[in-house]
């Protein structure tokens, strides 16, 4: 088990940023729904998404809540029997995630928004490189 932990310190790393930060959101979209849905209705509000907010809304709710859940049996799957498949699916999720969260920005024109989605889309797509070996 140790060896499982030492040979894969930075996929587990990496799987442990992606649960926390996929369930986090995940968590916190169900504790103020309605605020997070009216904070997106009014940020798509100029857009063709504008009568799909909530559908969309709930649709990245659930892919994240399965993105972080991945990820965390992923970091059981590395450190028990040394197995990559529930991380890489995680990670590549939330990649998935994470492109949905972008096109949404881009549509929306919130620059400043997509960049910040990029900079968790590299660690993301890192973890779906190391893991896919």
């Amino acid at each position: 088990m140790i060896d499982n932990i030492t040979s894969n310190i930075t996929e587990i790393l990496i799987l442990l940023f992606l649960l926390i930060t996929f369930l986090q959101s995940g968590f916190d979209k169900l504790r103020n729904w309605t605020g997070n849905y009216n904070f997106i209705k009014t940020h798509f509000a100029k857009t063709p998404l504008r009568k799909s907010v909530r559908l969309l809304l709930l649709i990245i709710l659930i892919v994240e809540f399965l993105a972080g859940i991945l990820s965390g049996l992923g970091v059981f799957e590395i450190i028990a029997f040394g197995n990559r498949g529930y991380g890489l699916l995680g990670a590549v999720t939330s990649c998935l995630a994470l492109l949905m969260l972008l096109f949404g920005q881009r549509i929306a024109k919130d620059y400043q928004g997509a960049l910040t989605i990029t900079c968790y889309f590299i660690v993301a797509i890192f973890g779906v490189f190391l893991l896919n070996f």
